[in-house]
């Protein structure tokens, strides 16, 4: 059985909840400063910490002096920040994708002591390096709980078992379990959870890394694709008395003011996410083509420029938006891809992501 911690919260003070830092400290710190964080809040940190971006060491250094520092601050593990443990257990496969994976924690802390993987013959030498050099953040991660639980809510990175005494979930389910709001679960309370980015549950409604709020399910998931998705954010859930609202930070740069207004009139919207990236040509179009998701069993309409063929099956060569969008003149957008003929993407202030005319973008 998992280690649940269960705990009284004041309701007069909100309640924060950040998942999937993966890394970047400094939009972790942006997002604090946005929603006005102080120590009277509680804050929670629901897992992956580490691994993508280029500062996992900083951001548990950062969250080991707040957690010692101030008496409402939670951290809970998640599977990107137990890595270490396939060299404990000296697993091979561990070699190759640190090899692959720059910005992991593994070879951050290699390159801290001027170190790489080429100057260890074997795993035990490396796991004497690891616990020799970072015994306290070794320690730290490995005595996280798996889980939190307060009187709405359970607080949980990946989520837990269909079964009905969700504390008997396995480790590995909770911290690595996909796709969880498909699943759905019989405790009494709202789960929360990070790990499976939410725009994978957008392949039928607006393009969009925003928390998906669902009290009718009873859960909540707050992935919003941070360091895994270019337009993706780090997302804030606020519990606030009876309000449940949100805000986002991302790392897309350039803005732009829209020139021209358009309403949209196809109501198209979607995205291709993974995994389900086969396509079934139904109709060409000079910019987009109308396609069948050959695993989900449904249509959408993809830019042409991210179709490509691969060992004769056509596939969308990465996650992309299928949502058209409306906008006003004098908005402002942060554009996320222009280099398509006729179409611009773009991310409105809502976090909406789709597409509009280029023609919006110049007067």
């Amino acid at each position: 059985m998992m280690n649940a911690s269960k705990l009284a919260l004041d309701k007069n003070r909100r309640m924060i909840v950040i998942s999937d830092i993966h890394g970047n400290l400094q939009l972790l710190q942006k997002l604090l400063d946005k929603i006005a964080y102080t120590p009277e809040d509680y804050l929670f940190i629901n897992g992956d910490m580490c691994e993508k971006g280029a500062d996992s060491l900083g951001v548990i250094d950062f969250l080991t002096s707040l957690t010692a520092q101030l008496e409402r601050v939670y951290v809970t593990k998640g599977n990107c920040d137990i890595l270490i443990n396939y060299v404990f257990n000296e697993v091979e496969g561990i070699k190759n994708y640190m090899k692959k994976q720059p910005n992991s924690i593994l070879n951050e802390m290699l390159k801290k002591q001027d170190k790489s993987l080429a100057d260890f013959h074997s795993l035990k030498d490396l796991s004497k390096f690891y616990r020799t050099h970072y015994k306290n953040e070794i320690d730290w991660l490995e005595a996280l709980p798996i889980a939190y639980e307060t009187e709405h809510f359970i607080i949980i990175h990946a989520g837990i078992e269909d079964i009905p005494n969700w504390q008997s979930t396995t480790i590995e389910n909770a911290l690595s379990m996909p796709a969880f709001y498909e699943k759905g679960h019989r405790a009494d309370k709202t789960v929360i959870v990070g790990h499976w980015p939410v725009v994978n549950h957008t392949t039928q409604s607006i393009c969009s890394n925003n928390p998906l709020i669902d009290l009718d399910k009873r859960i909540i998931a707050i992935d919003g694709g941070n360091q895994i998705k270019r337009e993706g954010q780090l997302n804030a859930l606020v519990v606030d008395g009876e309000q449940i609202s949100f805000t986002f930070v991302d790392e897309l740069q350039e803005m732009a003011m829209i020139q021209q207004s358009h309403q949209d009139t196809t109501a198209r919207v979607g995205t291709v996410t993974y995994p389900n990236y086969e396509l079934e040509i139904i109709k060409e179009e000079p910019f987009f083509t109308h396609c069948k998701n050959i695993e989900l069993g449904i249509t959408q309409w993809v830019k042409n420029e991210f179709i490509t063929r691969n060992n004769n099956q056509l596939i969308s060569n990465n996650d992309i938006s299928t949502t058209f969008l409306s906008v006003q003149q004098g908005e402002i957008i942060k554009v996320i891809n222009n280099d398509c003929s006729g179409y611009t993407l773009i991310k409105n202030d809502n976090g909406e992501i789709g597409w509009i005319p280029k023609q919006c973008l110049y007067s």
